[in-house]
């Protein structure tokens, strides 16, 4: 919750930010601040080089327990950042590195969550477990955007426009200090403490990188196939819409933060009963679903956001739950696409890497594209192409519910022990 806290209340506020902190009209200045938004995805995967490994090699927790107070630091700073009338360039310079940081942290953040929740479910209820991370990632999202809006309802235009967007940022503080207490109480998950009492998380750096791309490229790749489908229509419905709606469809600044509120509480009611789904029929079902529903109903759900407010509002809700079946088996399936002593690294390298490059510059990308073209469609088209290449990706990919996922090898394969027995009661695996 309190990654995407951070995450989520830049996009929210995103008007004011553009404003405040980079030259230019507002078409401009919104575009930099989009391109802002999607430069620390750049260095998303540089985290994910240094941190994946680290948590292979030293733990989960100590790595969380790290990424929590950067990626909280460097929002607070953002608060903090005089504006443009103020320093002139060196704001939107400040901003950018700010922005960095926040990538090179979650490149460790992300992939270290998920493989911890998925290493401490018990193995018939890893979706339904797993699930209350994507919770908590709707949770900052939502809280993020109740927090703005309710910013915007208490302050003049002016008021917010000088000093009121800085406040959610400073928010971040004592979240991010109650998360590294949260995380320095943890123990470190059963599956690493079996691996390091068996003496194979010895390898070093060079060692790992090797075996993971000649071992296991065929996962990498599968992986970041699903990741293109999944991150271009999370970053769109998620952080893109607001700009969206208000620049694109000519919603009100306060209505365009009020139909993302309504449609992630929908999708948070229904995203851990879809991870209890998982446990049931399997992962591979539920992203069939919900990728050739997002290819079928893309286009006829934007016509209707773009009628006003109530079709807005009942087109993003269909969007994000028919999205919701990936969202909520992201810690079931993407790690334990991997074996235990390449996990962390496999799944941040895999991930960061797909999401630099498709799910962060999406934002950035819809807005320059629909300023190009004129076609209010664009982000549709988008998630159509996106949704295609998680279909190719999904074709191969091993079944994993209800596999255990301790070993060293890949769940779900021959090698590795078999499925369990489907038991919703059961609290061990």
């Amino acid at each position: 919750m309190t990654e995407w806290f951070d995450y989520g209340i830049y996009t929210y506020g995103v008007s004011y930010i553009s404003a405040a902190i980079f030259p230019g009209d507002t078409a401009s200045a919104t575009l930099l601040a989009l391109m802002t938004f999607a430069v620390s995805f750049l260095a998303r995967p540089f985290g994910g080089l240094v941190w994946g490994p680290l948590g292979d090699r030293l733990g989960r927790r100590r790595v969380l327990a790290t990424t929590i107070l950067l990626m909280s630091g460097a929002t607070v700073c953002m608060g903090l950042v005089p504006s443009y009338a103020s320093i002139g360039i060196w704001a939107p310079v400040i901003m950018v590195c700010l922005r960095v940081i926040q990538g090179f942290s979650t490149g460790g953040e992300y992939g270290g969550a998920a493989t911890f929740m998925a290493e401490y479910a018990p193995s018939r209820r890893r979706g339904f477990l797993g699930s209350f991370l994507e919770f908590g990632t709707l949770a900052g999202f939502s809280i993020g955007a109740l927090l703005m809006l309710g910013f915007q309802l208490l302050l003049t235009e002016d008021q917010m426009g000088t000093w009121g967007w800085r406040l959610p940022f400073l928010v971040a503080a004592p979240l991010g200090l109650i998360g590294l207490y949260l995380r320095s109480r943890l123990d470190e998950t059963p599956v690493f403490r079996e691996l390091e009492d068996s003496g194979h998380d010895q390898e070093g750096v060079g060692t790992e990188f090797k075996q993971l791309f000649l071992d296991y490229w065929a996962p990498i790749l599968r992986l970041g196939g699903l990741v293109v489908a999944l991150n271009v229509v999370n970053y769109t419905l998620l952080t893109y819409m607001p700009t969206y709606l208000k620049n694109t469809i000519g919603l009100s600044t306060d209505m365009s933060l009020v139909v993302p509120i309504i449609g992630m509480l929908a999708m948070m009611v229904f995203v851990p009963f879809t991870g209890h789904l998982s446990d049931r029929f399997g992962r591979k079902p539920l992203w069939r679903v919900s990728l050739i529903g997002l290819i079928v109903l893309a286009v006829p759900m934007f016509l209707l956001i773009a009628t006003g407010a109530v079709g807005a509002t009942v087109g993003y809700a269909v969007l994000g739950l028919l999205y919701v079946p990936q969202l909520a088996t992201i810690s079931a399936t993407f790690p334990a696409m991997f074996p235990t002593q390449v996990r962390y690294a496999g799944f941040a390298i895999a991930y960061n890497v797909a999401t630099s490059l498709f799910g962060g510059t999406a934002p950035a990308f819809n807005d320059w594209l629909v300023m190009e073209t004129g076609n209010d469609l664009v982000p549709a088209f988008y998630m159509i192409v996106a949704c295609v290449v998680g279909l190719v990706a999904l074709f191969r990919l091993p079944e994993t519910a209800r596999c255990p996922i301790n070993g060293t090898e890949i769940p779900g394969t021959p090698d590795a022990p078999p499925p369990l027995d489907y038991h919703p009661a059961s609290s061990r695996s």
